[in-house]
């Protein structure tokens, strides 16, 4: 594997955006918990990949498929005994592609949008603990959406930014970083949508946004997210991803 990454890291997740967001953070986690690790270097040391070398990750949409390439046949079993909660059985499948692969990787991350789902949270932690895996299986659920994690690294920078951020407060008659859970809606473009407010805070330029999630602290981070999920995400990194790359990991599943 010379030349390669020393580390493969699986990512399933529903769209760029979501593993761009999840994978920003661990590096984060990794980077500040790490002592060998450093920015410079972060990339040659570790890659985000899907089940075929040349993916960046694997979409939840395309898990099927990719079980029908490779003639993986589809395992509906029960979950210790209890029926399957909503994203379960499609998170089983998805980490029994990893952990088929040629090469499996070192860790998986699950990212996915609760969509106001508490049951999916309860879904994916039945796959992790389906068998015994062969890496640790960290869990990111947005609660309800991506967009509520990268609202939490949202600092106003200069008046303009300043201004935006009061009419979007004005609007929605609560503050759309400290309590990014409340923006609920399922509807895009109501009232309540998370995409619609991170559009109105970042005028969509995704450069803004992956700044908020790179310079915003972990400790603020932590404490803005503890009802988007995000606090547990960061949690789950610390506890599940970094010991594989301090060589402590005992962890499977």
């Amino acid at each position: 594997m010379s030349g390669e990454a020393s580390y493969e890291l699986g990512v399933v997740c529903e769209a760029r955006a979501d593993r761009d967001t999840a994978c920003v953070l661990a590096d984060r986690v990794l980077l500040e918990e790490v002592s060998w690790l450093d920015a410079e270097t972060l990339d040659s040391c570790r890659r985000w990949r899907g089940v075929r070398p040349e993916a960046d990750f694997l979409k939840w949409a395309s898990v099927r498929d990719e079980c029908q390439r490779v003639g993986l046949k589809g395992i509906f079993g029960k979950f210790g005994g209890q029926p399957g909660q909503p994203d379960a059985y499609m998170a089983r499948l998805a980490l029994l592609l990893l952990a088929s692969s040629e090469h499996p990787p070192e860790a998986v991350l699950l990212v996915r949008d609760s969509d106001g789902d508490e049951r999916r949270r309860a879904g994916l932690e039945q796959a992790r603990q389906d068998r015994r895996w062969p890496f640790p299986v960290v869990i990111g659920l947005a609660e309800p959406k991506r967009e509520c994690w990268v609202l939490a690294g949202f600092d106003p920078k200069g008046p303009e930014e300043t201004e935006r951020l009061e009419k979007s407060e004005r609007r929605l008659s609560f503050h759309p970083v400290r309590e990014a859970h409340r923006l609920d809606a399922r509807e895009h473009g109501a009232k309540n949508d998370a995409k619609r407010a991170l559009e109105e805070l970042s005028q969509g330029n995704l450069e803004r946004e992956r700044a908020g999630l790179e310079k915003t602290s972990l400790e603020v981070l932590a404490e803005r997210g503890a009802r988007t999920g995000l606090t547990t995400y960061l949690k789950e990194v610390r506890e599940r991803l970094v010991p594989v790359f301090s060589g402590t990991s005992r962890t499977r599943g």
